[in-house]
C-alpha cells in the first residue's frame, strides 16, 4: 500500500512554546492583528465638509448678511449649508458601518501546539515561534516555514493574483515554496509549519502599510475649486462696480450695499453644494440598491471622470473558481457548458452532440478524473449562495465535468472503492490510484502534468499519439488553460506499493480546465470601449493565462492578440524592458507596488484611474487609484479598506453603473450651473443696464433674494435629480482637464443670460411706456424666464423619471405670483399687481427663455457629437483598438 497524505507522527519541534514562552513573545512582539485604520472623528468630518470652496464662499455670504442685519437670507443660506454638510457626513459613516459589517476575510482562531498538546487559540495571540497546525479549510494566521507537509496545496490569490494554487513542500530548497504567508488558504492536505513572522512584520502587514491615505482632491473637487474662485472674483468685483455707480447715482450707502450682497446671494449659486450633494447621495442609493457600497459621496462623481479602468484578473474579471471547458481525447475534442462548480450542464463537439465514440472517450477521461480525485462539491445552503469546492479547485472543477456527463463521483465510488493511491506531490507532478471492481480486478488511474504524465516510461502509446498529445496540451496551455494529462490501466492484483501500477497504462487523454470569465465580463469591457475608456488587465497569474482572458473579454482584440508589446511582465518591469507603461494593456506576474507603479504611471498622464481588485495584492494599487473599487464577498478586509467604493455581490457590472452615476451626475451640475450662472449673470447684468436705460433701481434686494430662493432654492435642487442621458455611456469621458465651464458651457451661459437680460428689459420698457408697475412686471418676467430655461434644458422635457423638476417648476411659479398679490408678500417685497397684458407679456417671457434654451440644448448637442469625433481618433486618448 502507498504512503497516505498523513503527516509523520512527530514534528521537529514536539513541544511547540510553552504558555509562559507564548505570553513573553505576545508582550514582545504585540498582537497578530494589522493596525486598523485610524478612527475619523465626527468634528474632522464636518470640517472636510466645510473645506469645500463653495461652501467658503456661502459661509462669508452668511457673515455679510448678518452683517446688514438681513437675517432672513442668513438663515436660508446656512440652512443650505447644514444640509450638505449633514448628507455628507450620514453618508460616510453609514459607508465605513456598511464595510465593517463585510469584514469576515479573518482568522478568528488558529491551531498551535502549546506544552505538547494542540490548542485553539485566537490568531491574535499567534507569535513567532508557534508550531502551527494546518488543515484543509484553514486561513494561515501569520507567516510560517513549513516543518512537514503532505500533498499540501495553497490558495495564494489574494496576495499574488494567481488563480491556481501553488504546492507547498517542506522539503524544496527553493523558500517560497517552503513558507506559508499570512491570509493564504490551505486548499487540500496539511501541514505544520513555524511561525516566522506576524502582525504588521507578516507579508499581508508590510502590504497594509503601504498604504498611505490618499490626499488629492477628486476631479470634481479641483473643478469646484477652481469655479469657487473665479465666481468669488467676478462676483464681488461686479458686485463693487453695482455699489459704486448707485453711490454715483444718488443712492442711499445702505440701500446700495443690501443690493450689492443681494447680487452676491444671487450671482453665487448657493445651491450648487446642495445639487451636488443630492445627485451624490441619489446615485450613491442607487448603487446600494445594486449592491454597491459607496464610501465617500464623491466617489460616485469620480467614477464619471474615469478614463483608465485597471483590473484585476482572479474573482474581479474571472469567476474565482476553476471550470472544464475542454477535453481532448484521440478521437476529438469535447466542450463543456456551465458555470462554477454547479454540476449542471452539457458537452458537445462543434456544437453539436458528440458520435458515440467521442462521447464514451469522454466519460472515459472524466471517469478517470472522478475517481484519481481528493475533492469533494459542496451544494449550496441557500438558494442565492452557489456551489463551492472542498480541496484542489482543479479536481473540483473535474467533479462538476464528470458530473454532467453522469459520472457522478459518488456513485461510482459505490463500485470502484479506492484500494491504494499515490498522493500528488510537487516533484512528481501526477497522482495515481488504485481502485477495486466487482470482478476482482484492479483498475489503475494516474493524472498530472503533461510533461510528467506523457512520458513512454508511463504510457503504452505509439510515439505519435504521444507527440499529438503534447502539442495540444501546448496550445491549450498557450490559450491560457491548465492542462491535465489523464491515463489508465488495470491488473489483476493490488502491487505491493501503488507506484509499481505507474507503467504500460494508455492514455485516455487531455482535461483542459481555467477560471473562466464572468458572464459580465465581456460586456463591461466592451461597454467601456464604447464608453471611450482604456481597459487594463493586472494580475500576478501567468502571462498565457492574464493573455488569453484578455482576448476573452475584449480587452485585446483582432490582431492586438497576437501582439508582444501588449503583454508584459513584472520581471520586464523590473528590468526597465517597459519603457511606457500606458502602452501596454496586460500586466502579468505583478507585485503590489508594481501595480502601484502602473496606476502612477497613467496619473502622471492626466487620466482619471479606477482600479478594481479584491485581494491584499491590490491594496496599494486601490488606495492609490482615484477611485478604488474592491470586491466585497470575495475581496479581503485590506482591500475593502482602500477602497471607495465596495461591490457587495462582486458583479463588475455595477462599475459600469456606477460610471452612468457619475456621468449623470456631472451633467446635471454642469446643467444647473448653466441655469443659474446665467439667471444670476442676467440679474447683474439688469442691474447694471437698466440705470443706463432710465431704470433708476430696475430690482429690489428683496426681489432679487426672492427671485434666487425659488429659482436656485426649489428648482434647482430638482435639477440634481434629473436621469442620466441615454447616450452617456456612448460619449467618451470628459478630459480630465476639462474646467466645470468648459467644452463651451460658459460661452452658453454668455448667450442665455444676454438673451434674458435683453428679453426682461425689454419687457419692463414697454410696461413703463404703457404705464404699468414695470418694476414688478420685470421682477416676474425675470423668475418666469429663469424657470423656462430649467425645463427647456432638460435632456427629455416630457419624461417621468423626475417629477420633482416641473413640481418644483409649477410651486416656484406659484410663489411668484403670490409675491404679487398676497398683501404680506407684496408689502415685504415691494411688488403692486400687474394688469391681465402685463402679466401675458411676463409669462411669455417664459415661453421665449424655452424656446431659446431648446435651442441651446441642440446647438450644444451637435456641437458635442463632432468634438466626440475628434476625440474618440486621437490615438493617445482611445483605447487601443
Amino acid at each position: 500500500m502507498p504512503v497516505s497524505s498523513g503527516l509523520h507522527p512527530e514534528p521537529t519541534r514536539e513541544e511547540g512554546l510553552s504558555r509562559e514562552e507564548a505570553a513573553r513573545l505576545l508582550a514582545e512582539y504585540g498582537p497578530n492583528v494589522l493596525a486598523p485604520p485610524p478612527a475619523i472623528s465626527l468634528w474632522a468630518r464636518v470640517f472636510a465638509q466645510l473645506r469645500d470652496p463653495l461652501i467658503v464662499v456661502l459661509l462669508a455670504a452668511v457673515a455679510l448678511t448678518i452683517a446688514t442685519a438681513d437675517y432672513a437670507d442668513a438663515v436660508i443660506i446656512g440652512v443650505v449649508v447644514l444640509f450638505n454638510t449633514s448628507v455628507g457626513v450620514v453618508q460616510e459613516v453609514r459607508a465605513d458601518n456598511a464595510v465593517a459589517a463585510l469584514s469576515a476575510m479573518t482568522a478568528p482562531t488558529a491551531r498551535v501546539l502549546r506544552d505538547g498538546t494542540e490548542q485553539e487559540t485566537p490568531s491574535a495571540d499567534v507569535v513567532p515561534g508557534d508550531v502551527l497546525i494546518l488543515g484543509e479549510g484553514d486561513i494561515v494566521p501569520a507567516d510560517a516555514t513549513l516543518l512537514q507537509a503532505a500533498a499540501l496545496l495553497v490558495d495564494e490569490s489574494t496576495l499574488t493574483g494567481e488563480s491556481v494554487p501553488v504546492d507547498k513542500d517542506a522539503r524544496s530548497t527553493d523558500p517560497e515554496v517552503a513558507q506559508l504567508q499570512a491570509g493564504t488558504v490551505v486548499v487540500r492536505g496539511r501541514a505544520l509549519a513555524t511561525v516566522t513572522a506576524t502582525g504588521e512584520h507578516s507579508a499581508l502587514g508590510v502590504i497594509a502599510a503601504s498604504m498611505h491615505p490618499r490626499q488629492q482632491m477628486t476631479p470634481l473637487q479641483k473643478r469646484l475649486a477652481g469655479l469657487g474662485k473665479v465666481l468669488a472674483l467676478v462676483t464681488v468685483g461686479l458686485c463693487l462696480l453695482v455699489l459704486a455707480l448707485g453711490l454715483l447715482r444718488g443712492q442711499s450707502l445702505e440701500l446700495m450695499a443690501i443690493t450689492a450682497i443681494s447680487l452676491v446671494v444671487a450671482a453665487v449659486p448657493e445651491s450648487l453644494p446642495a445639487v451636488v450633494t443630492l445627485g451624490l447621495a441619489l446615485g450613491a442609493r442607487r448603487m446600494a440598491t445594486r449592491n454597491a457600497v459607496v464610501r465617500r459621496l464623491s466617489a460616485v462623481e469620480t467614477l464619471g471622470s474615469v478614463t483608465v479602468l485597471a483590473t484585476d484578473k482572479t474573482g474581479t474579471l474571472t469567476e474565482g473558481r476553476m471550470l472544464l471547458e475542454r477535453v481532448w481525447t484521440p478521437h476529438g475534442t469535447a466542450t463543456f457548458s456551465g458555470t462554477g462548480y454547479e454540476p449542471v450542464g452539457e458537452f458537445l463537439h462543434a456544437g453539436v452532440p458528440p458520435s458515440p465514440a467521442l462521447a464514451d472517450a469522454v466519460r472515459k477521461v472524466l471517469v478517470a478524473g472522478a475517481l484519481c480525485n481528493d475533492a469533494s462539491l459542496v451544494p449550496p445552503t441557500e438558494a442565492t449562495t452557489p456551489w463551492a469546492a472542498l480541496g484542489d479547485p482543479t479536481e473540483a472543477a473535474l467533479l462538476a465535468g464528470a458530473a454532467k456527463a453522469g459520472c457522478a463521483q459518488e456513485d461510482l465510488a459505490l463500485t470502484r472503492p479506492r484500494a491504494g493511491e499515490v498522493p500528488f506531490d510537487s516533484l512528481r507532478k501526477r497522482m495515481t490510484t488504485l481502485h477495486s471492481t466487482p470482478g476482482g480486478q484492479i483498475e489503475i488511474y494516474l493524472k498530472g502534468a503533461p510533461e510528467a504524465v506523457l512520458e513512454p516510461s508511463l504510457l503504452d502509446e505509439k510515439p505519435d499519439v504521444l507527440e499529438r498529445a503534447r502539442e495540444e496540451a501546448a496550445a491549450l496551455s498557450a490559450e491560457g488553460y491548465r492542462v491535465l494529462a489523464v491515463a489508465a490501466g488495470s491488473r489483476a492484483d493490488l502491487p505491493g506499493h501503488a507506484e509499481e501500477a505507474e507503467g504500460g497504462l494508455k492514455l485516455l487523454g487531455l482535461a483542459a480546465i481555467s477560471d473562466p470569465p464572468k458572464e459580465a465580463a465581456e460586456a463591461t469591457v466592451h461597454a467601456c470601449r464604447r464608453a471611450g475608456i482604456t481597459s487594463v488587465l493586472i494580475t500576478g497569474d501567468h502571462p498565457a493565462t492574464a493573455r488569453a482572458i484578455a482576448a476573452r473579454v475584449g480587452i485585446l482584440q483582432g490582431d492586438e492578440v497576437i501582439q508582444p508589446d501588449l503583454v508584459a511582465t513584472g520581471q520586464e518591469l523590473a528590468a526597465g524592458q517597459v519603457p511606457d507603461l500606458t502602452r501596454i494593456r496586460v500586466f502579468a506576474r505583478t507585485t503590489p507596488q508594481q501595480k502601484l507603479d502602473i496606476v502612477e504611471a497613467w496619473q502622471a498622464r492626466g487620466e482619471v484611474t479606477a482600479m478594481t481588485g479584491d485581494g491584499v495584492n491590490d491594496g496599494p494599487a486601490l488606495r492609490q487609484a482615484d477611485i478604488g473599487v474592491a470586491m466585497g464577498r470575495r475581496g479581503t478586509e485590506v482591500a475593502r479598506q482602500a477602497a471607495d467604493l465596495v461591490l457587495a455581490d462582486d458583479e463588475l457590472t455595477s462599475v459600469i453603473a456606477a460610471v452612468e452615476e457619475g456621468r449623470r451626475v456631472y451633467t446635471n451640475i454642469r446643467r444647473f450651473l448653466l441655469y443659474a450662472l446665467a439667471g444670476g449673470a442676467a440679474e447683474i447684468l439688469i442691474m447694471l443696464l437698466g440705470p443706463l436705460v432710465g431704470l433708476a433701481l430696475p430690482l429690489r434686494a428683496g426681489q432679487i433674494l426672492w427671485i434666487n430662493l425659488l429659482t436656485h432654492g426649489l428648482t434647482g435642487v430638482a435639477m440634481g435629480a434629473e436621469p442620466a442621458s441615454p447616450d452617456a455611456m456612448n460619449r467618451p469621458p470628459r478630459r480630465p482637464q476639462q474646467h466645470v465651464l468648459g467644452d463651451g458651457l460658459w460661452q452658453r451661459v454668455l448667450r442665455l443670460s444676454v438673451f434674458v437680460t435683453i428679453l426682461c428689459l425689454g419687457i419692463s420698457l414697454w410696461s413703463r411706456h404703457t404705464g404699468g408697475p414695470w418694476q414688478t412686471v420685470l421682477f416676474l418676467a425675470l423668475l418666469a424666464a429663469q424657470l423656462g430655461i430649467a425645463l427647456g434644458l432638460r435632456e427629455r422635457v416630457l419624461t417621468r423619471l423626475n417629477p420633482s423638476l416641473p413640481a418644483a417648476i409649477l410651486a416656484a411659479a406659484a410663489l411668484g405670483v403670490a409675491a404679487v398679490y398676497i398683501p404680506f408678500l407684496s408689502h415685504l417685497l415691494g411688488t403692486s399687481a400687474p394688469s391681465w397684458p402685463d402679466l401675458g407679456i411676463a409669462t411669455a417671457a417664459g415661453l421665449a427663455a424655452f424656446t431659446a434654451a431648446r435651442t441651446e440644448n441642440h446647438f450644444a448637442k451637435s456641437t458635442s457629437n463632432a468634438s466626440n469625433a475628434t476625440t474618440t481618433s486621437r490615438p493617445d486618448r482611445t483605447p487601443v483598438r
